[in-house]
């Protein structure tokens, strides 16, 4: 098992509150890569008027939630579950089937090997090179396949390299796993800011395929990760149902099920938010590739990995100077496979963007 080092998350606030001696209230995260036009504003308006449900049980099936989700991805309601958060349904499928070994796109989120871990099976990465810009290399990632691997697990958009898997290589790797009879896991936490939504989800592929499940969550694009809502969408029946069988029987709070019919019709707030993702993520990507200070990896989430090529720096030193300066990034050295030479921030508001700029420039 690779360790993965202890590291200032997105959500460590009161951590840097301690030690920098800086109000959190006064810091901009660039770490946490959460939509930076907050929570919408119909949602904010609307659930106030409904603060009268959590006087009641959530409907069971959440009915009425998995319609809403259904119109918004474009699947069938019979196929999405809900959970307190995409973690939850990540231990929650894994638990389920179990694989014995398995293999991880890195470097990557950290929790996938934890919870594989807890089911006693082993995991190997597969990892994504600097020389290929972070993007997956699909030929040399299939020939990796074999019957000895259960269980492949993809982030896509991945974080913390900003690459992309497209639909079309999604599904000659489907295929090759269904010769090996293994199981992919693809987590689209970030797939509604990418830049085409259509030709980069899986979604569409579950229809066609019985060994994948797709999560997703309103944590990131959504801007509310205290609402712990998250979905995923499962082609397999049997797989569906065990899960079903086995998880709690309320998974999410009567609030957070009307959240989520409020969020998903807001088209609104979800053009206004691609819409800025998509022109500072183009700004940013320019403005720093021309730098010559840094190496942009080009970015299809709400995030950039940057790599510094200035020997005086390194990302804790970048790390303590944003900091100090109210922004908080992401060092990045606590990722397997990458190093001190790696930082990565999320698109904020042009301004603070602007101020981020500025202050790595030095």
């Amino acid at each position: 098992m690779i360790r993965h080092r202890d590291h200032f998350h997105g959500s460590d606030l009161e951590k840097i509150e301690e030690i920098y001696h800086i109000k959190k209230e006064e810091i901009i995260s660039f770490s946490a890569n959460v939509n930076p036009l907050g929570i919408s504003p119909v949602l904010r308006e609307e659930l106030s008027k409904h603060i009268d449900c959590i006087a009641s049980y959530p409907d069971r099936e959440y009915t009425s939630l998995k319609k809403s989700i259904a119109a918004y991805v474009g699947c069938d309601p019979e196929h999405i579950l809900v959970g307190n958060g995409t973690t939850e349904l990540i231990s929650l499928f894994i638990e389920n089937i179990a694989p014995k070994r398995a293999l991880i796109l890195g470097p990557t989120y950290s929790e996938y090997e934890r919870s594989i871990a807890l089911v006693g099976g082993k995991c190997s990465y597969y990892p994504l090179k600097e020389t290929d810009g972070f993007a997956m290399q699909v030929d040399d990632f299939i020939s990796r396949l074999s019957d000895t691997i259960d269980l492949i697990v993809l982030c896509n958009p991945n974080n913390p390299t900003s690459s992309i898997i497209d639909t079309a290589s999604m599904r000659r790797i489907l295929d090759a796993c269904k010769e090996h009879n293994i199981y992919v896991l693809v987590d689209e936490t970030y797939i509604e800011f990418a830049p085409d939504v259509d030709a980069a989800s899986a979604i569409r592929l579950s229809k066609d395929y019985n060994n994948i499940i797709i999560l997703r969550g309103t944590s990131k694009f959504f801007a509310a990760p205290g609402l712990r809502l998250g979905y995923a969408v499962i082609g397999n029946t049997d797989i569906y149902r065990s899960i079903e069988k086995h998880k709690n029987p309320w998974m999410i709070s009567s609030l957070a099920q009307t959240a989520g019919e409020i969020m998903f019709s807001d088209g609104d707030y979800i053009k206004k938010t691609r819409t800025l993702i998509s022109s500072e993520r183009t700004r940013l990507y320019q403005f720093f590739a021309k730098s010559g200070r840094y190496t942009p990896y080009e970015p299809h989430a709400n995030f950039m990995l940057l790599k510094i090529n200035d020997p005086s720096l390194n990302s804790g030193i970048l790390f303590d100077r944003a900091i100090r300066e109210k922004m908080m990034i992401r060092d990045c050295s606590t990722f397997p496979f990458l190093s001190d030479r790696y930082i990565r921030f999320c698109f904020m508001k042009k301004e603070d963007n602007e101020r981020l700029a500025e202050c790595l420039m030095g």
